[in-house]
């Protein structure tokens, strides 16, 4: 039986709050960097938020669309939003030590996804092909359902408008792939990151999934041939980090930082398991402290310092290597991880949502690591608990058929309706459902897809519950979670 745990539906009762906030409201978001150019930039917060419910719907409550749906639409709203894409508008101009030759021929580019920041690109394009994979849908297949937008009353002059869809990104990032030698598309310019490009491969696997192409096929043989000149590792062992367009110099991992192993694993774990696994075990112990009472902590690399500036930035390290665990099914260290943050990192509770807030302090007195992101904090240790082994795998290698939509589901969830088992077992919805009462709401879910026949039971006790719309709307009561199931 799969179930959340306290935990767990802490997570997506955060998340819920968070992708329901007013528009430019980024409360609990806003990491150390500047300009949302940095690893904590709400982009990243907002889809990986969607990829941990996508995981959690897909794994763990795949009788609950209803649940996940509104959730995820909302957080690909904020994803559009301007605040979170026009970091660009300043990036696409170079300047970095990375393209600083490079910036008398670079001007500055408005659309965030024409060319270049494939950092952000992927994620709009994943993000809304796991919807559409997910609910059997084509809500982001709609001319200009994917519109990036920008007007200002006080400068700038007339509206700004990019209008894409998911068909139209797809491939429009293909071709980039293509005309690029398959080595990857650049998320600064003249930086192609071999992180940032694993979320445009899982999007072209989903698209894929939805339209019957073969294009993921053809872009992972593509990107195979392209870094076999280069070497995915570095000489240490780790994932190399970056190459640069125009001198093919590759960067290694060189400090090495634990957050580019981690998230280049976790994501590449989609299809190139065993490599991922091969080298797993020799990589993560570089980067792990032991504490107390078996707790685990990340080791971070030095900050940098370039053209004599510190780098102020959220490297987020300890959410991606627990992500990275979670991925490779190591429960110890996962559970070691989560242990340290749960003891060190001030676990915070509020109307049953669970988060951990951004501390700025590198360690405690003792020396235990308390330093904390909104990244880690808000999104990445909570998707770490709710991911399975291979759960990004399974994703791409194990997708759902035709029929798992025509089973019964929970098609609509009240806001206040806490959702801790959502499964079809032989024929039959099994859900436990409790209602939070500090939370605004009128308890209610609603069952589709029901059978002729069906019979309903609450808590053991068969129900005559009313049919609307084809589904049969049932109202959980107060006081403890409590079973349902809907028997054919």
């Amino acid at each position: 039986m799969r179930q959340l745990d306290r935990e767990q539906s802490g997570h997506l009762r955060h998340w819920d709050e968070l992708s329901r906030r007013q528009p430019n409201d980024w409360s609990l978001m806003q990491g150390k960097g500047t300009g949302q150019d940095d690893f904590g930039g709400y982009r990243f917060q907002l889809a990986y938020m969607v990829y941990g419910l996508a995981l959690t719907h897909r794994h763990r409550l795949p009788a609950a669309p209803g649940l996940f749906r509104p959730m995820m639409q909302r957080l690909i709203d904020k994803l559009l939003l301007p605040e979170v894409w026009m970091y660009w508008r300043d990036v696409s101009r170079g300047g970095s030590v990375f393209n600083a030759h490079l910036a008398d021929r670079l001007g500055e580019e408005w659309d965030p996804v024409v060319r270049d920041n494939i950092m952000y690109s992927a994620y709009v394009q994943s993000c809304a092909l796991l919807h559409d994979h997910l609910f059997a849908d084509d809500r982001y297949a709609r001319p200009g359902s994917l519109t990036f937008r920008h007007w200002s009353f006080f400068w700038g002059g007339g509206e700004k408008r990019f209008a894409y869809d998911r068909d139209s990104l797809t491939e429009h990032l293909y071709w980039q792939m293509v005309r690029n030698g398959y080595v990857g598309i650049a998320c600064e310019p003249n930086c192609v990151f071999q992180i940032c490009n694993q979320p445009a491969i899982l999007g072209f696997r989903l698209h894929d999934l939805l339209t019957g192409g073969t294009r993921a096929d053809d872009v992972v043989a593509g990107y195979e041939r392209a870094w076999a000149e280069f070497g995915r590792l570095d000489a240490g062992g780790h994932y190399n980090m970056m190459l640069a367009e125009d001198s093919r110099a590759v960067r290694p991992n060189e400090a090495p930082s634990p957050w580019v192993d981690a998230w280049c694993g976790t994501l590449m774990n989609t299809w190139n398991r065993d490599f991922v696994r091969e080298n797993y075990p020799r990589q993560v112990a570089d980067f792990l402290v032991p504490g107390p009472d078996g707790t685990l902590s990340v080791r971070s690399a030095p900050a940098r310092q370039v053209m004599g500036q510190p780098v102020v930035t959220d490297t987020c390290d300890t959410g991606w290597v627990a992500a990275w665990a979670s991925e490779m099914g190591d429960r110890a260290t996962l559970d070691g991880l989560l242990a340290h943050a749960d003891r060190f990192m001030a676990p915070t509770w509020r109307d049953g949502a669970l988060h951990y807030p951004r501390n700025d302090t590198p360690a405690d007195a003792c020396g235990h690591r308390t330093e904390i992101e909104p990244m880690t904090g808000n999104v990445l240790l909570g998707y770490a608990r709710l991911n399975v082994a291979d759960g990004l795998w399974g994703l791409y290698n194990e997708p759902w058929s035709a029929a798992h939509h025509a089973e019964p589901a929970l098609v609509e969830v009240d806001r206040d309706v806490e959702v801790s088992r959502a499964e079809v077992v032989d024929g039959v919805l099994h859900a436990r459902l409790r209602r939070e009462t500090a939370v605004p709401g009128d308890g209610a879910v609603t069952i589709g897809r029901v059978p002729a026949g069906a019979r309903l039971l609450l808590g053991g006790t068969e129900l005559d519950a009313p049919a609307v719309d084809g589904g049969v709307v049932v109202r959980v009561p107060d006081g403890p979670a409590v079973d349902l199931a809907l028997v054919p």
